[in-house]
């Protein structure tokens, strides 16, 4: 339900409707439901988008006087919610390089939406909304293009076209479209092993990454014919037994239909002789090393030993002096206790 209120000192009040022209408020759903000498209130039911427009309050005095109030009708689940946005423009995928135009396009909206572009997460800007009147029916096709000019990294992209109204939230109305961009491949060789031993079997393994994927594959070897050992299995350049005279420079190349790519892999087979010797020189020299640890860890050991024994105690022991030539033994307790004072300490050392 829709309500105006006019106030003012006056009584005679005429109220109008403008649209296109001037007309009288002849409406079962429109009711005067309150008139004083200074407030008018109508209210409107079942507001329809028929409603929208300009009213006007009319005083008939002199001179007379008028008040406007401009009304926005809109509908949540009608006429006057923007439709899903529709994406035109992109059938087929697009050489790397080339340029695509896609058109949004949203109808029935009231007020005009606004159309948004996205790549992925980040909005981007397209041209200028156009917006449209819909013939026998007060609401607006709104329309949007975007152009791009496309690169391998746009490839998968989610293009989104989103609405933006005051009758909805903000990003239920949206239309993805995923690019497909057709582009060369770029390349990588990938060995089985990064050390290769003579008398092995090993390959290489040409990757092409590009759209569409790779199908067609060559291999060369650079100033020189591949091995006679050495076969080609479509993507794969594999040798039987390596040998030194397999060293050299590789080169594949690939064909997706819309362009080629090549790469180069230096080849170096090692030898498993020398290579274990130098793993038995390496064991060698740790071993040395840990030897050399454990000696040094037993002289100072020992030598610890030895300090902790000299320095192990002092003992002091008094002999009293004259005790020996006593006649008997109450004279030698006699000269005992009275030579303490003279007698020298001697220290005894035990090793």
């Amino acid at each position: 339900m829709l309500k105006i209120v006019v106030y003012d000192t006056y009584v005679v009040y005429v109220l109008f409707l403008s649209a296109l022209s001037f007309s009288a408020l002849r409406d079962n759903r429109i009711q005067l439901v309150k008139s004083t000498a200074t407030e008018l209130i109508i209210t409107i039911s079942d507001v329809q988008l028929s409603d929208d427009g300009e009213y006007t309050c009319s005083i008939f005095t002199m001179p007379v006087r008028t008040a406007r109030a401009t009304v926005t009708v809109l509908a949540p689940a009608a006429p006057g919610v923007p439709g899903k946005p529709v994406i035109t423009g992109f059938d087929d995928a697009v050489e790397e390089g080339g340029k695509v135009t896609l058109t949004c396009t949203s109808s029935g909206s009231k007020p005009p939406a606004k159309l948004h572009w996205y790549r992925d997460q980040e909005e981007i800007q397209g041209r200028p909304d156009v917006v449209e009147s819909n013939p026998d029916e007060p609401t607006y096709t709104v329309t949007s293009e975007l152009t791009l000019t496309v690169t391998r990294n746009d490839n998968n992209a989610l293009i989104t076209c989103a609405v933006d109204h005051p009758s909805i939230a903000n990003g239920d109305k949206r239309t993805e479209q995923p690019l497909s961009v057709l582009f060369s491949p770029s390349m990588s060789i990938q060995p089985e092993s990064d050390l290769p031993r003579e008398g092995e079997k090993f390959f290489l393994q040409c990757v092409g990454n590009g759209n569409p994927e790779p199908t067609a594959f060559v291999w060369r070897r650079k100033d020189a014919e591949l091995p006679p050992l050495a076969k080609v299995d479509g993507a794969f350049l594999r040798f039987e037994s390596l040998n030194k005279s397999d060293n050299g420079v590789y080169e594949c190349q690939a064909d997706n239909g819309i362009g080629m790519g090549d790469i180069t892999h230096t080849l170096l087979v090692q030898d498993p002789t020398a290579m274990s010797t130098s793993s038995g020189v390496d064991h060698a020299v740790i071993g040395g090393v840990v030897a050399v640890i454990v000696f040094i860890m037993l002289c100072l050991l020992i030598v610890l030993g030895r300090y902790l024994i000299r320095h192990k105690g002092t003992y002091l022991t008094h002999e009293a002096k004259g005790s020996d030539d006593a006649p008997d033994a109450d004279t030698a307790i006699i000269n005992a206790e009275g030579g303490h004072s003279g007698v020298d300490d001697k220290k005894e050392y035990f090793i």
